[in-house]
């Protein structure tokens, strides 16, 4: 980890930049490359930096000089810049995969096709309102990179898409939510609901019995993917019902009641309550997004009375 390495970033948006500046500030060479227009605020960045940048071009002689690359989330596997890199067989990783190399904090990480915007920010919420030193970062608009270096949170809350995933080779969150996989962005996924789902599922590849994947019990598309009895993480499936078939750590046992069980299948005691009745979210969507956001909480150690009082502030 200590070496010194030539780090080519493509694509200078939020992740890009946010990845330029932690490789820099590790030691790192670094050259910053986008196929259009940076945007004045992001070249100001890497310009008060003293990080060399193009723009409206990819350099393939310089970019392929590079000992690894860092690749924006935007820029699909088929583009010709990824095929000549990986010709080269030269690494490709993530933003969040570079980033978590370089901090022991602990990751909350929420991915989905639907609702992940809102379970990220109601999670953040629950864990900041509860006195937790916890970032967010990911999809919602700040980049992992950038926080990590001052590294000052111990806690992190994620937003992750399918693309943050594509690259990620032994990024290991300790919490791992999965709200639901429908079909979106199949094109990038060759078509295939399949590979989209897998792509998802990489989030937890590296989880161990440390761990802990939340996930919703009634996606049959997480059903067929997700193969929980070689998994060695704690599993934590939710629904919206009550469902002799799982179990469950969560469901709905009233209409604004949640009946929630830590440690599913083992005799500890049985349920606690949680009454979601100042939630300030409508819809059957929602149900689901703050059953997932209260598990990941309760998980991270959030009390039931914390998690109720906090539903209240929530906007």
């Amino acid at each position: 980890m200590s070496a010194k390495k030539n780090i080519i970033v493509l694509g200078a948006a939020e992740s890009g930049v946010g990845a330029a500046l932690l490789a820099q500030a590790k030691g790192h060479t670094v050259f910053v490359s986008d196929r259009g227009i940076i945007q004045p605020d992001y070249k100001e960045k890497l310009t008060r930096a003293g990080i060399d940048f193009e723009e409206n071009q990819h350099t393939l002689d310089r970019i392929l000089q590079a000992d690894e690359v860092i690749k924006s989330p935007g820029i699909p596997e088929k583009t010709a810049v990824i095929k000549a890199v990986r010709e080269k067989n030269i690494p490709v990783v993530s933003e969040i995969e570079f980033a978590s190399r370089y901090t022991q904090a602990r990751f909350v990480a929420i991915t989905g096709t639907n609702g992940k915007t809102t379970t990220t920010l109601l999670t953040y919420h629950f864990l900041k309102e509860a006195g937790y030193n916890v970032g967010l970062a990911g999809n919602v608009g700040y980049s992992l990179a950038e926080q990590v270096i001052e590294n000052k949170f111990d806690y992190y809350v994620l937003e992750l898409s399918s693309f943050q995933l594509d690259d990620i080779t032994y990024f290991q969150p300790w919490v791992a939510v999965l709200l639901n996989i429908t079909p979106d962005h199949l094109d990038r996924y060759n078509y295939s609901l399949e590979e989209y789902a897998h792509a998802k599922l990489r989030m937890v590849r590296n989880q161990d019995s440390s761990d802990y994947f939340i996930y919703n019990a009634d996606d049959e598309t997480i059903q067929r993917y997700f193969k929980a009895a070689l998994r060695p993480m704690l599993q934590l499936p939710f629904s919206l019902h009550h469902r002799p078939d799982f179990q469950l750590a969560g469901y709905y046992a009233e209409e604004s009641m949640l009946a929630l069980d830590l440690a599913p299948g083992y005799y500890n005691g049985g349920t606690e309550e949680v009454s979601t009745a100042n939630s300030p979210l409508i819809g059957e969507h929602n149900r689901q997004n703050v059953l997932a956001a209260v598990l990941a909480a309760r998980v991270a150690g959030v009390g039931t009375q914390q998690i109720e009082a906090a539903l209240g502030t929530f906007h």
